[in-house]
């Protein structure tokens, strides 16, 4: 299966907040009428305390039964931390502050089986699973982390065993399940080529390469492109492109700021419009599609339906993603869409 995904972990909320989904001046469900349209894979994160609420085990099961109730693929995005989890922000949940680097491991090995297990109890065990998100430089600070001075050998053996102690937790509780490591480096190979060579280097299990790629940051659709092949060629696993968007306006539906608000953020032949958009994604999926060996193996969108709500602005959670949507700023279905069905 070419995998046609969307990250969809903010639906919840923006369903609690009030928003709403629309096939021309039908409300729908979003699941169903992104499934309508083409989607067959459904991405979650997961955060261990979430101040908020959204986002932790009782939302995800929740949401699981949405998502295998329609048939749908599932991969589960664990962030190990109770917030965001990035190249930036790679903090210990709050519980785990105070653990060592084996307590971290066995930490890591028994909130993954014990998320895992809730969901197959339930039956809505993953079809994947991230071990951390955007880990490039390293997971749970300071301990697991390995960018800067914390580039050595002692801090990558430390980082292997968190990622080890999460994937073994995944083939014992869901044998069937794919375990992808992912990073933020999809148009960069010689990143790439570092961190998934200290992978196979240091023996960590996993049989999914996932990437970010955001043109306004990673470079354009030519260096995805290169490194997709190369990355192939070199390590022979299949690969996601499991984080990507365009906008489809620059006009703000507030006084606040947006991820990409300027034409100089743009990239040549792919305006801010519903028809840039629609170019992006086709060219992307051709991109990904043409992968040597096969190994292309799909794409997510990062957070389609993240439409905003005055419900989550009035507790702090503007939404600077809004133009990155596939949906306009009412939550009608924008023609998008129809790029999935030209296949």
């Amino acid at each position: 299966m070419f995998i046609k995904g969307m990250d969809l972990s903010f639906v919840d909320e923006v369903e609690a907040a009030g928003g709403a989904y629309f096939e021309g001046d039908i409300r729908r469900d979003p699941i169903d009428l992104m499934a309508d349209l083409g989607m067959n894979s459904v991405r979650l994160r997961i955060w261990n305390d979430p101040p908020g609420g959204f986002c932790n085990l009782e939302r995800t099961l929740a949401m699981a039964r949405r998502i295998k109730e329609r048939g749908l693929h599932f991969l589960l995005d664990f962030h190990y931390s109770d917030r965001w989890a990035d190249p930036s922000n790679q903090w210990k949940p709050r519980a785990w502050e105070g653990l060592d680097a084996a307590g971290l491991r066995e930490a890591v090995r028994r909130y993954t089986a014990d998320v895992l297990s809730a969901l197959a109890m339930q039956g809505t065990a993953p079809d994947m699973v991230q071990i951390g998100n955007e880990v490039t430089p390293g997971m749970l600070w300071p301990d697991g982390r390995v960018d800067g001075k914390h580039d050595t050998d002692e801090q990558w053996c430390t980082f292997a065993g968190l990622l080890q102690a999460g994937a073994s937790a995944v083939r014992a509780v869901c044998p069937d399940a794919r375990v992808m490591i992912h990073i933020d480096r999809g148009g960069d190979w010689e990143a790439t080529q570092k961190f998934f060579g200290r992978m196979e280097q240091l023996g960590v299990d996993y049989d999914v390469i996932g990437q970010s790629f955001y043109m306004w940051w990673h470079g354009e659709l030519d260096d995805l492109r290169r490194n997709l092949a190369l990355t192939a060629e070199t390590f022979g696993k299949p690969i996601v492109v499991v984080e990507t968007a365009w906008p489809w306006t620059l006009k703000k539906y507030d006084d606040s700021g947006l991820v990409l608000e300027r034409e100089d953020q743009l990239v040549s032949g792919y305006p801010a419009d519903v028809g840039g958009q629609s170019a992006y994604l086709r060219d992307l999926i051709h991109i990904v599609r043409e992968t040597p060996r096969g190994l292309g193996a799909g794409f997510y969108w990062w957070e389609p339906a993240w439409i905003p709500t005055k419900a989550m602005w009035s507790v702090g959670h503007h939404n600077n993603w809004a133009n990155l949507t596939l949906f306009d700023y009412e939550g009608r279905r924008l023609a998008t869409w129809d790029v999935l069905g030209e296949e």
